[in-house]
């Protein structure tokens, strides 16, 4: 099942009330935008994100989203989802549409929006109302009580939604027609279809005003940060007539390395830097080069899979350092590139990612030019509520 993720983010936050667009605002040093984003990136079942942003961002993105697919946003916010959707890849079946300004989605909350679009055609996660919840009539400066609404009838709707392709389709057919709507789950309603509710997460909150963003900084200062390290190592023979790939790059080599996925030692060695980093088995355990799944499998692909394993335990990825041994050929004109590539499947900026190149110096058989190795460190976090 592919599903694809849109992240609306086209709007200015002009409640917010900062110089800058409220999905560039940062909280605990990372934008909420970015930290949406990562959450839909890292998730296992995504198969591609595509993020709406304001037309002069869109012109000149933030570098960090360089592996996903960008457009310009319309006025409203069912215009921006609109003209994602209209990119969306042709074999995209579900679609889950989330706002940018809910910066604390959990992989739980995904799988579960995820499995009711499944299920359903549509779906929304939402949280309870625990309040007495009152429907009131304005008149002029006055206010006054209509009627008490049963509460176990009422629910705070949040992000992310998800449809089948072709219940979203018809919703935005809707709101490119029809008038404002809140959000794509009005515009199935108004469509004809029935849009079911599965729970939510009261900490998927959304970040609409300044006490909000005050709140979510507070939060996340709050939070008590426990780390480990992780090392991994991998090593190839290399051979002729196979393609030497190195973090997703294809490097220019008379000879390859030898493998039953592309081979590629350094995400071989992230891979197993991060699994070990969370107590969570090694590169072998989840992707045996006994199983036909993983022939020539794209080990980008494997060490994305493998964030979204650790992710599931509360970790994330701080920082990686890599050093590969290879005799020949030179990879400086290369590494920008892998510590790219390896910073989008990690979730992580550049700055956090370190490739360095070495050779054995003629002893051994990665001296020889017989092998290439690489070895890897990874530094995990995982924060824990303090009290």
């Amino acid at each position: 099942m592919h599903v694809t993720a849109i992240i609306a983010a086209g709007g200015s936050g002009r409640r917010l009330g900062a110089a800058v667009p409220k999905q560039l605002l940062e909280v605990g040093g990372i934008s909420l935008l970015q930290r949406s984003v990562e959450a839909f990136t890292t998730h296992p079942r995504i198969a591609d994100v595509i993020v709406a942003l304001p037309p002069p961002l869109a012109q000149n993105p933030p570098g960090w989203l360089s592996g996903v697919r960008v457009v310009a946003g319309g006025e409203r916010r069912q215009d921006s989802v609109a003209k994602a959707f209209d990119a969306l890849p042709d074999a995209s079946e579900i679609v889950l549409v989330h706002d940018a300004a809910r910066p604390f989605v959990t992989p739980a909350v995904i799988d579960r929006a995820i499995a009711a679009a499944a299920a359903y055609g549509a779906a929304i996660v939402a949280m309870p109302v625990s309040d007495t919840v009152k429907r009131v009539a304005h008149a002029d400066a006055d206010s006054v009580i209509v009627e008490t609404l049963p509460r176990d009838e009422i629910v705070l709707a949040q992000t992310p939604q998800a449809f089948r392709r072709d219940v979203l389709k018809a919703a935005i057919a809707v709101g490119r027609t029809e008038g404002l709507a809140t959000d794509e789950a009005m515009l199935a309603e108004r469509a004809g279809h029935r849009v079911h509710v599965v729970a939510g997460d009261a900490a998927n909150v959304k970040i609409t005003t300044a006490a909000d963003l005050e709140s979510a900084r507070d939060r996340v200062m709050s939070a008590s940060t426990i780390s480990r390290v992780g090392v991994g190592y991998d090593l190839h023979r290399l051979v002729e007539g196979r393609p030497l790939v190195l973090a997703g790059v294809l490097v220019p080599s008379e000879r390859g390395a030898l493998g039953h996925s592309d081979a590629d030692v350094i995400c071989h060695a992230v891979t197993d830097a991060i699994l070990g980093g969370a107590r969570a088995g090694d590169i072998g355990q989840h992707y045996p080069d006994s199983d036909p799944t993983w022939k020539d499998a794209d080990s980008l692909a494997l060490l994305r899979d493998a964030v979204g394993i650790i992710r599931r335990r509360g970790w994330s990825v701080a920082n990686v350092d890599v050093v590969v041994i290879l005799e020949r050929p030179k990879l400086a004109p290369y590494r920008a590139a892998m510590e790219e590539k390896l910073a989008i499947a990690l979730g992580v900026p550049t700055d956090a990612i370190s490739v360095k190149a070495k050779t054995n110096e003629g002893v051994d058989a990665v001296g020889r030019g017989e092998a290439i190795t690489a070895h890897a460190v990874a530094l995990l976090t995982r924060s824990t509520t303090n009290g």
